[in-house]
């Protein structure tokens, strides 16, 4: 009788299945990544556009009680989330008249995550303008 002698397999990965993927995973990630920074980003802006509403909100009440609109944010009693101030710089610019008016500016950090998207705005009559 002839006997064979096996050598027993060795257990592990080759090469081409772990070039497989990392190929699979890389691909994954080229698909993943650009979705997940714009949902990032309209976190952000959704943030900035809330914060927004709420300072014409807070105008409409500081023009009820001393008959002219706020030049800044802590001249309405409000201080800007530190998530929307890492992203966005707010600016109000207001006019006597007549009628009073106000324009709120949310404008991106140059730099940051944000960068190269466009300035939010609100006015005193509601209209917003940018991507809301």
């Amino acid at each position: 009788m002839h006997l064979s002698t096996r050598l027993p397999r060795s257990r592990g990965f080759t090469l081409i299945e772990l070039m497989i993927v990392c190929a699979v995973v890389g691909i994954l990630a080229a698909v993943a990544y650009p979705s997940y920074t714009r949902y990032v980003q309209r976190g952000h802006r959704a943030a900035a556009q809330a914060h927004l509403v709420d300072l014409a909100q807070r105008q409409q009440q500081f023009m009820a009680d001393s008959r002219s609109y706020a030049d800044t944010v802590a001249a309405l009693n409000m201080t800007t989330p530190a998530e929307v101030a890492r992203h966005y710089e707010i600016e109000i610019e207001t006019g006597d008249g007549p009628p009073p008016e106000f324009t709120i500016t949310a404008s991106p950090v140059e730099g940051g995550a944000m960068a190269g998207d466009d300035a939010l705005t609100i006015d005193n009559t509601g209209a917003k303008t940018g991507p809301w």
